[in-house]
């Protein structure tokens, strides 16, 4: 087939069928834009590929094919982008339902309660001696672990140790209010 002959038989391809295969498109993209990216798209792939395709080969069909296969995989990731969004939206509603439902069981008269405070009290008490000096030197002072060091004559190794070790004992001692304190 002569050069003439491929081109005119082209046109006459398209000219029938762009249209139709546009609305074949947009009947399941519901985008125009992306419609006819599609159909020039396979057309072109056609024009590129006539020569090596078999002899019996329905062009119509050939280019029907592409579009179709396009429109599939445009369907199948927009459907992993909307699954993708909704994940997140509903992780989001998690979240923030998972906050409104702390804030509503945050009893702020029970977190500065009496039996809060001897829970604490008791826990230090129970503490060494020099662990609830390094403490308090900490808590009620505020006293940089270095400050402490040089006061108790210890290295700041020591102190960040004692520091560990009264959170330690707090948190066990207060793992059932934990999420109130948090």
């Amino acid at each position: 087939m002569n050069s003439s002959n491929d081109i005119q038989n082209f046109n006459s391809l398209y000219n029938e069928y762009y249209r139709r295969f546009i609305h074949f498109a947009i009947g399941y993209l519901k985008d125009k834009q992306v419609a006819e990216d599609f159909v020039s798209e396979a057309f072109t792939i056609y024009w590129e590929k006539r020569n090596e395709l078999i002899k019996d080969t329905i062009p119509q069909a050939f280019i029907l094919t592409i579009i179709k296969n396009k429109c599939l995989n445009h369907l199948k990731h927009t459907q992993i982008r909307q699954r993708v969004t909704n994940e997140l939206r509903d992780h989001s509603e998690w979240l923030l339902q998972t906050k409104i439902n702390t804030l509503e069981a945050c009893d702020p008269d029970f977190i500065y309660s009496q039996e809060l405070q001897d829970i604490i009290d008791n826990t230090l008490k129970r503490l060494p001696k020099k662990t609830q000096q390094i403490f308090s030197f900490s808590r009620d002072l505020g006293l940089t672990y270095k400050e402490i060091a040089v006061e108790t004559n210890l290295s700041q190794k020591a102190v960040e140790f004692h520091i560990s070790k009264a959170l330690h004992q707090l948190r066990l001692s207060l793992k059932d209010f934990a999420s109130l304190l948090v």
